[in-house]
């Protein structure tokens, strides 16, 4: 296995985990349970992992990939940079949902403030996890792209507006 398909293996979970993780942390918000909030915490702190494995297995993956026909270091570039900022939001949000997982257990006033400040952190985590999917996407999948090719009626190809 090389770093382009650990990197394939790995890098799912970081978006997967942290939507269903906001999901999960609103619903313990609003039934005020505990074991359901701290459900949503332990799948942040699990994404954070697999984030930091998906950035360990990127540059080998780049490497892999950027001389590729109709790649190019431009587009990993920008996937690239939004992966860094996905990373970062996702390891200050594992170290939050540590801290709530505790505060949980301990019965702790300030429980609630973490989770709130926690949903917000994952809000923007949400954000970057789906720009980072799609420029992820992007880098194979060429037909997701903006300037995507589209075929006319006579079998030509026009290209799409950016509008």
């Amino acid at each position: 296995m090389n770093d382009a398909h650990l990197h394939m293996v790995v890098n799912h979970f970081p978006i997967i985990g942290t939507i269903l993780g906001l999901g999960i942390l609103i619903t313990g918000l609003i039934l005020k349970n505990n074991s359901v909030k701290s459900t949503a915490y332990v799948l942040f702190v699990v994404a954070a992992v697999f984030a930091l494995f998906s950035m360990g297995t990127g540059e080998g993956a780049e490497e892999l990939v950027e001389d590729m026909p109709s790649i190019g270091k431009e587009i990993i570039h920008e996937h690239e940079e939004m992966a860094e900022k996905l990373a970062l939001v996702l390891y200050a949000l594992g170290v939050v949902s540590l801290a709530g997982l505790y505060l949980n257990y301990k019965k702790h006033a300030k429980a609630n403030l973490v989770s709130f400040i926690a949903v917000i952190i994952a809000i923007v985590g949400v954000f970057f996890a789906t720009e980072t999917g799609t420029t992820g996407g992007e880098i194979r999948h060429t037909e997701i792209r903006a300037n995507a090719a589209l075929p006319t009626t006579a079998g030509e190809t026009q290209e799409e507006d950016k509008d």
